[in-house]
């Protein structure tokens, strides 16, 4: 788990010759890049890493195949088998932080989840009107999500209140605008 310098024992400290200057800085944090299927998510991830320099992770990469074969057959998921996956995304995140990832993180539960895995997350959640993320999903060809199931995951959302360590943006913006966004969560400075 990423912890701050500080933490480490001063054994530990002597060993890896951390300097005094860099004893104190908070750990390395990551991005995850939220929203239903759709939203823009792997597209503005993919490009806001690129643009500060850092990995990225696609979520829809880690789900384990047995809810790859549910989501192509439009069954919905269940939390037990989010569970495995949410896990994954989040020592993902962790384990090659600093790093953008993408993943729905639709209920606060699953965000608290994600954040509990690996607590140095930044969440930001691209919110899209419905008929929109429809159109989007339509014309998108072959991914395992389909456009059949964007009524259950509309009906999972939850829109967080004070909820710490989430923004939520207009994800109509241009993906240029959202990349710059997220990779200032980052502490990038981008141009």
């Amino acid at each position: 788990m990423a912890r701050p310098y500080s933490s480490l024992e001063p054994r530990v400290r002597a060993i890896l010759r951390v300097p005094a200057s860099v004893e104190h800085m908070p750990a390395p944090i990551s991005v995850i890049v939220a929203g239903v299927s759709g939203s823009g998510k792997s597209t503005v991830g993919r490009a806001a890493a690129a643009l500060a320099g850092v990995p990225f992770i696609d979520g829809d990469d880690l789900h384990p195949d047995e809810n790859i074969a549910l989501m192509f057959a439009g069954t919905a998921l269940t939390d037990a088998d989010r569970e495995p996956w949410l896990d994954a995304v989040a020592a993902a995140a962790r384990d090659h932080a600093p790093c953008v990832v993408a993943c729905s993180a639709l209920a606060r539960r699953y965000r608290d989840r994600l954040r509990d895995g690996g607590p140095s997350i930044q969440i930001v959640i691209l919110d899209v009107r419905a008929e929109e993320l429809r159109r989007r999903l339509e014309s998108r060809t072959g991914h395992f999500m389909r456009a059949t199931m964007l009524d259950s995951q509309l009906l999972a959302r939850e829109h967080p209140e004070d909820e710490p360590g989430v923004t939520v943006v207009d994800g109509t913006q241009s993906v240029e605008t959202l990349a710059r966004t997220v990779a200032a969560l980052l502490g990038r400075a981008v141009d």
